[in-house]
C-alpha cells in the first residue's frame, strides 16, 4: 500500500475515524499528491516542504476559489498526515507548522428558537399519539404512511431532545435505550460511550414507535437491531435523515434558515446554556472532546444577554445618563 493508504488505515483502526471522515481525508491527500505531481512515495515525501504547501494553499484559494474554512481543512489534514509520518520515522519535522493559514470569519452556531420547535411538535402531536397507533394494521399503504410520519417526528424528537449527532442517531440499537432508567447509550466519535437522559415524553414516544415497527413489520425487535428503520425495515442512512429534517422543519413557517440535524444539536446546547446549565455538563451531554468546542455556544447567550440588558437596565434605556 502507499503511504496515504497506510495513513487512512491508521486513522480508521487506531483513531477510530468514521468512514465519511476517512473518505474526506483520502480525497484531500489525493488532491495534494496530484498537485505535487509525485509518482512514487519517495517523491511525495520530498514534496512535503513549506514552500510547496504554501503554493498549494494559494492554488486552493485563488485557483479553485475555495473558502478559507475549506482550505484550512486541507492544511489540517496535511498536518495530521505529516505528524503521522514523523511517528513512523519518515519525516524529521512537520512542514505545515511554518505555513500561515488563511483567516476565517467566526461563525456563530445557527439555532432554532424554542417557539418554533414548540410549533413543530404541536402540529405533529397526532403523528406520535397512541390513538394513531391503533390505525396501524400491517404494511398496507395507509399504515406505512402513518408509520413514516411517526418515524419522521421521532427522528426530530430524538435529535432535538438529546443533541446527539446524525451518525449517533443512525447507530442507535434497540438495546441502547433503557426506558426504565430513562437513558440512551450513545457511541460517539472514537467509539466513546456516553449516556444521555431521556425526558418522559420521549420515552413514551420511543415505546409507541417500537410498537408501530412490530405492527407494520410483523415481528418483535431484538436488542441488536437498529432502533430506527425505514418503512421497509432498512437501517437509516445520512441522506435519509437530512431529507426528513428538511421536510419536517420545512412545515414550520418561522424556520426559514438552514434545516439540518446539526442545527438541532446547536439548538439544544443554546437552550440549555440559556437556562443556566454549566458548560461542563453540556460538554458531556454533546460528547465534545474538549471544552473549547462547547464554548462557542456562549456567543449566542451573550447576544441574548445584551438584548435583555438594553431592554431592562435603567441606564441602558436612558442612554447611560447619570441620575436616570
Amino acid at each position: 500500500m502507499s503511504l496515504t493508504e497506510d495513513y487512512i488505515v491508521y486513522i480508521g483502526s487506531v483513531r477510530r475515524y468514521s468512514d465519511r471522515t476517512k473518505a474526506i481525508y483520502s480525497e484531500i491527500l489525493a488532491q495534494f499528491r496530484e498537485f505535487t505531481g509525485a509518482v512514487s512515495d519517495e517523491d511525495f515525501l520530498d514534496s512535503l516542504k513549506p514552500s510547496l504547501i504554501r503554493s498549494y494553499e494559494v492554488h486552493l484559494l485563488d485557483g479553485k476559489s475555495l473558502d478559507p474554512r475549506t482550505v484550512n481543512l486541507h492544511v489540517s489534514v496535511l498536518s495530521g498526515f505529516c505528524r503521522w509520518l514523523m511517528k513512523e520515522g519518515r519525516l524529521d519535522s512537520d512542514p505545515v507548522r511554518t505555513v500561515t493559514r488563511p483567516k476565517m470569519e467566526k461563525r456563530l452556531p445557527v439555532f432554532y428558537r424554542e417557539e418554533s420547535m414548540k410549533e413543530y411538535f404541536s402540529s405533529t402531536e397526532c403523528d406520535a399519539s397512541e390513538e394513531n397507533l391503533d390505525l396501524l394494521r400491517g404494511n398496507d399503504k395507509v399504515s406505512l404512511g402513518l408509520y413514516s410520519r411517526r418515524l419522521n417526528r421521532l427522528i426530530v424528537s430524538i435529535l432535538y431532545s438529546t443533541g446527539m449527532r446524525r451518525s449517533e442517531l443512525i447507530g442507535l440499537r434497540v438495546g441502547d435505550v433503557d426506558l426504565s432508567r430513562r437513558i440512551v447509550k450513545v457511541r460517539g466519535k472514537g467509539d466513546k460511550m456516553r449516556e444521555i437522559p431521556l425526558v418522559p415524553s420521549l420515552c413514551k414516544e420511543i415505546s409507541l414507535y417500537l410498537q408501530s415497527v412490530e405492527l407494520t413489520g410483523g415481528s418483535a425487535r431484538s436488542a441488536g437491531d437498529p432502533l430506527l428503520v425505514t418503512g421497509k425495515g432498512a437501517k437509516l442512512y445520512p441522506v435519509f435523515v437530512d431529507r426528513v429534517i428538511k421536510s419536517e422543519l420545512g412545515q414550520v413557517g418561522s424556520i426559514t434558515g438552514r434545516k439540518s440535524p446539526h442545527v438541532l444539536r446547536h439548538s439544544l446546547a443554546t437552550e440549555l446554556l440559556n437556562e443556566g446549565a454549566d458548560l461542563n455538563s453540556i460538554k458531556e451531554l454533546l460528547g465534545h472532546s474538549s471544552l473549547a468546542a462547547t464554548q462557542v455556544y456562549t456567543h449566542n447567550s451573550i447576544e441574548k444577554l445584551k438584548k435583555v440588558y438594553l431592554n431592562a437596565h435603567p441606564r441602558a434605556k436612558s442612554g447611560g445618563k447619570n441620575g436616570d
